[in-house]
């Protein structure tokens, strides 16, 4: 089995060193967080309350999502739209981590993540791959960084795509939804007991990838590019 898990909080770099490697790979990609702000967002449309849990399950259940590479990324679609931008605001990703904390809605996309595993191979990002989804994947990554540098991190991102924002404010975002995501009692963030632990608040994009390509080269015995 193929597979490559990299949990982590917000901000660790995931999503961009599990592009980078699905494409030196040539494998799919699972970008598990954006279901859940997928939901959230498609909730936050339809006016489903954060605390229904039926019917955030049922949303779930019939979201008709997919992701597509689109050769410097990957386009998130949405009911044939492609609502990447839109999840990317803090109001978005608040409202997943509160409905990401509900057991019928992870019961709802469990099989839904499951499914995205296609041969050759699968580069799976979240926060409960490796403990929940794929505990049987043979290589597994826990990706963290300092707050501070999350937070910085997120400031850059969404003051380029012209978003005006406090980084104190998306400081204490982030430490609040660190503590909501690691202490919640559905599968709570933390690495998987066989996980490689990597933190890269000093480090590159590269660097992260260069030590995920070694354990690939190491575990699957696998040439990348």
């Amino acid at each position: 089995m193929n597979i490559i898990t990299i949990d982590g909080p917000s901000g660790s770099g995931k999503g961009t060193v599990c592009h980078i490697l699905a494409s030196k790979l040539g494998w799919n990609l699972l970008d598990s967080g954006a279901l859940y702000r997928i939901l959230a967002y498609a909730a936050l449309q339809e006016k489903v309350a954060l605390d229904n849990d039926l019917q955030l399950a049922e949303l779930a259940l019939n979201l008709k999502v997919a992701f597509i590479s689109n050769g410097a990324g990957v386009d998130t679609i949405l009911n044939g739209e492609n609502v990447g931008d839109k999840l990317r605001t803090e109001v978005v990703a608040e409202s997943a981590s509160k409905v990401a904390s509900i057991q019928v809605v992870r019961d709802a996309l469990l099989e839904r993540q499951k499914a995205f595993y296609q041969e050759p191979g699968l580069i799976a990002d979240g926060r409960d791959m490796g403990t929940v989804v794929f505990p049987d994947a043979p290589i597994k990554v826990f990706l963290d960084a300092s707050a501070e540098e999350r937070a910085q991190r997120r400031f850059n991102q969404l003051q380029n795509k012209g978003f005006d924002v406090s980084i104190a404010q998306i400081l204490s975002e982030i430490k609040e939804r660190d503590f909501r995501d690691r202490n919640r009692t559905v599968a709570p963030l933390k690495p998987a007991s066989d996980a490689i632990e990597i933190d890269s608040t000093s480090l590159t994009i590269d660097e992260v990838v260069s030590q995920v390509v070694d354990l690939v080269k190491l575990k699957l015995n696998l040439a990348v590019k």
